[in-house]
């Protein structure tokens, strides 16, 4: 097993007598692997919010100042990894606190260790409602579920059919990934259509296996379906494989989405901007809403300053929230007891850079928040303004897509 200690030891806290203690929390993030870009990025989040509570000195509990430490080690997108690396964290090195990985699988497995151990998990990295539905009660999510995502892609789909951009009823491909993500992601949008009163048919309903290297039976059967709409839920390198197998299959819908992707950088260089224009995702933050909710805005700048002009996405962004989440809650217990910890971030609710402006985890939902998702359009200039919901919206959606026939 390859283990990488990435030791973080963000906070020396000067102004914190040596017998108050550090307080320590573990981590893993897949750092190598199929993970690692975007798992460095959540690392990025992360070390931005030790960094802001550094400089203040630590963590306030009972009315001084305590230094924090992260320990980060590489789970090389493992689940064996991640699981064996958060029992080292809790009863090698003591952690006290966790703070998740990146992945449904990955989260999935490892979470268990930390309700085990009743230690209060808080993570960024995985969306599946899965995972919140086992009666847990020391992980908490900061992903809202992809079922909603698959809901609010719907939504605006339909405020195109209504207004007579596309036909009605609308044939729809939909294609998922075999995991409770991708599970998460048919359930909401077939939820949707069934209960649309006839305006929508779902042609194609097929499952494909992750990191695929040939869609090309998958694609002949939409092909062959001639569907108005394609829906497809993939992880970032199943979306490119998958988008360029489309395009050079000659493929064209009103609607193209692959859920959570569509503007990442990485797709772009590697498809081009003109071949992934169009194309629809629901993201869980971005930062345009730095022009409409202060704490994304704080947030922006902040990541700007630190890591060289450079503009965040919702990873980094996830990651940052994520740790400052457990440091409110840390601080509002005014203890390091982890149940008084488990407790505060039970009944936490405060200003949030996230869609909607406030961070809670509601116990109804299983721990899991339930921020509503916004819906970005990549254009053939290679911006992606949010479309939807109407509120932070930068652009008008287009509907259907004008280059195909």
């Amino acid at each position: 097993m390859t283990l990488v200690a990435v030791a973080l030891a963000l906070a020396v806290g000067c102004k914190a007598k040596a017998s108050d203690g550090e307080i320590l929390i573990g981590a893993t993030l897949p750092l190598t692997g199929a993970e690692a870009r975007i798992g460095g990025f959540i690392k990025e989040g992360y070390e931005l919010a030790f960094d802001e509570v550094s400089r203040r000195g630590g963590l306030t509990i009972a009315g001084k100042p305590r230094p924090i430490k992260l320990q980060l080690y590489d789970d090389t997108t493992s689940q064996a990894t991640a699981v064996s690396l958060a029992d080292r964290l809790i009863n090698s090195d003591k952690a006290q606190f966790l703070l998740g990985t990146y992945s449904t699988a990955l989260v999935e497995a490892q979470s268990t260790v930390a309700e085990q151990n009743q230690v209060p998990y808080v993570n960024g990295g995985g969306a599946a409602s899965e995972i919140y539905q086992r009666g847990y009660h020391y992980v908490f999510g900061a992903l809202s579920p992809i079922e909603l995502l698959g809901t609010t892609l719907m939504t605006w789909i339909d405020e195109q059919q209504q207004a007579g951009k596309l036909p009605k009823p609308s044939k729809i491909a939909l294609l998922w990934e075999n995991t409770s993500h991708g599970k998460d992601f048919r359930k909401g949008v077939s939820a949707f259509a069934a209960a649309s009163a006839g305006r929508y048919e779902i042609v194609i309903d097929e499952s494909f296996e992750l990191n695929g290297k040939d869609f090309s039976a998958l694609l002949g059967k939409v092909k062959a379906a001639g569907a108005d709409l394609f829906l497809a839920d993939a992880h970032l390198q199943d979306y490119i494989t998958l988008h360029r197998q489309y395009l050079d299959a000659g493929l064209c819908h009103k609607v193209v989405s692959y859920g959570a992707r569509g503007a990442e950088q990485a797709a772009i260089d590697a498809l081009g901007k003109d071949r992934v224009a169009y194309v629809l995702s629901g993201v869980w933050w971005s930062a345009q809403l730095a022009d409409t909710i202060p704490a994304a805005k704080t947030f922006v700048a902040a990541f700007r300053a630190k890591y060289g002009g450079r503009t965040p996405e919702w990873f980094q962004a996830l990651g940052y929230e994520t740790a400052r989440a457990l440091f409110t809650a840390i601080e509002q217990a005014d203890s390091t007891d982890r149940e008084a910890v488990r407790a505060k971030l039970a009944a936490l609710k405060i200003p949030s850079l996230l869609p909607g402006g406030t961070l809670e985890f509601p116990a109804a939902k299983g721990g899991e928040v339930q921020s509503p998702f916004v819906l970005q359009q990549n254009l053939p200039d290679g911006t992606a303004p949010i479309i939807f919901p109407k509120d932070v919206a930068k652009a008008a959606g287009v509907a259907p897509d004008p280059r195909c026939p």
